[in-house]
């Protein structure tokens, strides 16, 4: 059986798939703060691209892939499906092991599956220039990569602790012609504000996520990008599991669960958002487990709680419904930048909630055990992110060894490590702290997202 499954460059897939119309029950909506009322679409005009805005809301469940935006992916999709066997050899479990590898990207990563299009929209609609913020750098080279493929301008604000642990990937964007800063930066007033408490203030995705929306709304012709989270960036990512779902018919094989990394949602549930499909209209031919994994530094599927809160720490967007640990949560410095996100995306957080989707936390110490036994047996040095992931798998495969199931596992290698090899320095010298984030303080911080919006609570649409 072959190692990797490979398809044609015209079997990208032509549609993206939209879970809102399968979801079990209907998506709460984002809330205005100041009318206690859902937000009108054309209220994010301001900052979101037209088209996007309608995708965001769509309740159609295919979205046609413009071919502009196709014309791009199949500079590097479709992407391989690999089954790890030299790992599963490794473990001597009779599981067997799948990765979708999204590292074989120009930026290394899954971002530019929804970075090209929302690059594309916006370009149609005539934006001149674009902004975001970014964690690892993952997000923020998909864009500036993105931005160069349809030649508009990109400005970057990139969370501090990783624009000081990870000086390429700032390289990297600056290859593509993007303008990166460290978040907190003097160019926003919010970023100031900070700055004047604390010169050495190692950021958040909340903080850039906030200069980047007021570098947008405060500047003519210019729009907000955003890497996760968001309905539509989910969407654009579930290329992934559409071509996974083609490449196990190939095989005759399904899987029996399928398993991401959560920092935001959108590798995750562009992997299994299609196996979900599967499941809910009685196709799949199993009963698949998804399983989502985060760092114990922040725990928020685990630990958070699910209510409303901002998506970013200035409060300047919409409530979202989500699991959240407070918008002013700001997490230790882990190398998984990605995954340091107070919040997460509405759809994930709903399908947690309803028992579809298992969170599972793990430190950083024990991500990089995996990481390494996956290195050392596939070759891919994998990024931190999908290695909170990689240790579940592994894990799953040694309880299959137990038991002697026989069980397919699917996990999404979203981005490969080789930004980060700084943080494997680190592993290798032992002085990465396993940094699982004290209950008093997690707890604290949902009391003050708690006092700040006491009415949340009586909203109707959680329930």
């Amino acid at each position: 059986m072959s190692t990797k499954i490979f398809l044609d460059e015209e079997e990208t897939p032509k549609k993206w798939y939209n879970i809102l119309p399968d979801l079990p029950k209907p998506l709460p909506p984002p809330v205005d703060p100041s009318t206690r009322e859902p937000i009108k679409p054309d209220a994010l005009e301001r900052v979101f691209a037209k088209e996007l805005i309608k995708q965001e809301v769509s309740q159609d469940r295919w979205i046609p892939i413009p071919e502009e935006v196709r014309e791009v992916y199949r500079l590097w999709r479709p992407t391989p499906l690999i089954r790890a066997k030299r790992l599963e050899k490794l473990l001597k479990t009779p599981a067997k092991i799948y990765y979708k590898y999204e590292g074989v990207s120009p930026p290394g990563s899954h971002k530019p599956n929804t970075a090209v299009a929302q690059a594309y929209y916006n370009v149609k609609q005539g934006i001149e220039r674009l902004t975001t913020e970014t964690g690892a750098g993952q997000w923020g080279s998909a864009l500036a990569f993105a931005g160069k493929m349809f030649d508009i301008e990109t400005t970057v604000y990139m969370v501090r602790i990783s624009y000081e642990q990870k000086p390429y990937r700032k390289s990297m964007m600056h290859a593509w012609g993007a303008d990166v800063t460290p978040s907190p930066s003097d160019r926003t007033n919010f970023g100031k504000t900070l700055l004047e408490k604390d010169p050495d203030h190692p950021g958040s995705l909340g903080i850039a996520i906030s200069e980047a929306v007021e570098d947008a709304v405060t500047h003519d012709n210019v729009r907000y990008t955003l890497g996760s989270v968001l309905n539509h960036v989910l969407m654009h990512q579930t290329v992934q599991g559409l071509e996974a779902k083609k490449q196990f018919e190939m095989i005759d094989e399904y899987p029996d669960v399928v398993a991401g990394c959560v920092g935001g949602g959108s590798s995750f549930g562009g992997l299994m958002f299609p196996f979900y499909y599967d499941k809910v209209t009685g196709k799949a031919p199993k009963d698949v487990k998804f399983v989502a994994t985060e760092p114990t530094s922040c725990p928020t599927l685990t630990k958070g709680i699910y209510t409303y809160d901002f998506g970013d720490t200035a409060k300047m967007t919409p409530l979202l419904p989500m699991y959240s640990l407070g918008s002013d949560f700001v997490p230790p410095p882990i190398h998984a930048g990605g995954l340091r996100y107070h919040g997460d995306a509405p759809i994930v957080c709903l399908l947690v909630k309803e028992g579809i989707v298992e969170p599972k936390a793990y430190d950083q110490v024990s991500i990089f055990d995996a990481a390494t036994m996956f290195a050392m047996a596939e070759g891919h040095i994998p990024a931190p992110e999908p290695s909170h992931t990689i240790r579940f798998v592994i894990d799953e495969a040694l309880r299959c060894k137990e038991t002697g199931e026989e069980k397919v596992i699917l996990f999404n290698l979203c981005g490969h490590g080789h930004f980060d090899l700084a943080a494997y320095d680190e592993y290798f010298e032992n002085k990465l702290q396993p940094w699982e984030y004290p209950k008093d303080l997690v707890e604290a911080s949902i009391k003050r997202l708690q006092e700040e919006l006491p009415w949340v609570k009586d909203l109707p649409y959680l329930a």
